[in-house]
């Protein structure tokens, strides 16, 4: 049988022993009453961690998100600008339309995963602004058209929405794992808060950005009004994740969570191993953001005029391989061929100590990418079978374009 190296995603990872054995221990309550004392216990490190008053634990990113919307958004029609490239705009089902009937708004996302903040401030809809957008435009305003006064607040139209929400993702997952820089934090909640409106993290990926940036995560999210952290993302917990903010926020998202079905009773056996996973596991991201610079590396030392990496813009675990639109090659036909294991692998360079090849998967964003994720299971073994198979298939497939 082929050595398998599962590439695909940090979501493939099994519980640790440690978890399991906390797991199998876990004191237990019924949370919907608050009376799990291993729920309340991940809760309380979790708020502590990222600065915030509490935190409510829920079954996954894509209801962390959602709850957080609701709560935000809390009069339908309202509008949430978010990325155009976003989690929560091409990945989570249009539930926020669906279900909370918010109209998401999509900003279009730069390489790094931030976006115009000029263009966002200019389309804020529904609050009272008395700052126009930038103090050029003041000065013009105040001196040529207003007569030496104030201009007038900007007033909503019977028929606007109102803009609620401004949600960022951190780790950006579709710009390949990239963090975001914390002045492009600043500047924006600044900008958020001059028009009232708050500020949602997708952070799901959070101490992947923590670790790149070399800050605490408080720090990281310390003008954010919610914040979202998957524990079943690289953390290798088997289920949930963790919505953070304000005491009041916490109050209004437990009752979302109630009413989207995402109350659990004894989750303690869940919550015993996302407490395992912050304690143990968050401080090994570092060797997974090693071993995916290592194979970016090596793939664009390659040199092939059908693959091509951004070494510099490599800040976490994801990797994307680009491929050109002028190349006949697809993603989807590079995924399926690296799932293949040819005679000629097994008798030359890619054999195993099995001697039957080597199968790496991975996934496809679109026609022209790849995706690789590494996580806590790819040790330095994996990591060089991969290499040597991703080379050989690679190089082959080059050769033909």
């Amino acid at each position: 049988m082929a050595y398998i190296v599962d590439l695909r995603s940090d979501t493939v990872t099994k519980p640790t022993e440690a978890m399991k054995h906390a797991m199998v221990n876990s004191a237990l309550g019924d949370d919907v009453y608050g009376e799990d004392p291993t729920i309340n216990a991940l809760e309380s490190k979790l708020a502590s961690m990222l600065g915030k008053q509490a935190a409510l634990f829920v079954p996954s990113g894509t209801m962390a998100n959602l709850i957080a919307i609701m709560v935000h958004c809390n009069k339908r029609g309202s509008e949430a600008f978010v990325g155009n490239l976003s989690h929560i705009y091409k990945y989570e089902q249009g539930g926020a339309a669906h279900v909370a009937g918010v109209l998401l708004s999509t900003l279009t996302n730069n390489p790094d995963g931030t976006f115009d903040l000029q263009e966002l401030e200019s389309r804020f809809r529904g609050t009272d602004v008395h700052e126009p957008i930038s103090s050029l435009v003041a000065v013009e305003n105040t001196h040529n058209c207003c007569g030496g006064k104030k201009p007038p607040p900007k007033k909503l139209k019977d028929h606007d929405p109102i803009t609620s929400l401004v949600a960022v993702e951190n780790t950006h997952n579709c710009c390949g794992g990239k963090a975001l820089p914390l002045k492009f934090l600043d500047d924006l909640s600044a900008i958020c808060k001059r028009h009232n409106v708050p500020l949602h993290m997708d952070g799901a990926r959070l101490f992947n950005a923590c670790e790149y940036l070399k800050e605490d995560p408080s720090r990281v999210v310390r003008d954010c009004d919610s914040i979202s952290v998957c524990f079943s993302k690289g953390l290798s917990a088997p289920v949930g994740s963790g919505l953070v903010g304000s005491y009041h926020f916490i109050e209004q998202a437990r009752r979302m969570r109630k009413l989207l079905g995402g109350g659990m009773r004894q989750a303690g056996v869940l919550a015993a191993a996302a407490i395992v996973a912050l304690d143990e596991v968050v401080p090994l991201l570092r060797l997974d953001h090693k071993r995916a610079n290592i194979m970016s590396k090596v793939i664009e030392g390659l040199f092939l005029k059908s693959f091509k990496v951004d070494v510099e813009g490599q800040h976490s675990n994801i990797i994307l391989v680009r491929i050109p639109e002028s190349s006949p090659l697809t993603a989807q036909k590079v995924v399926a061929r690296l799932a293949q294991v040819c005679l000629a692998e097994t008798q030359g360079d890619c054999k195993t100590p099995n001697d039957e090849g080597v199968i790496v998967k991975a996934i496809y964003f679109n026609s022209k990418t790849v995706r690789f994720t590494l996580h806590r299971e790819i040790s330095d073994e994996d990591l060089w079978l991969a290499i040597m198979k991703i080379t050989y298939v690679f190089k082959e497939l080059d050769a033909t374009a």
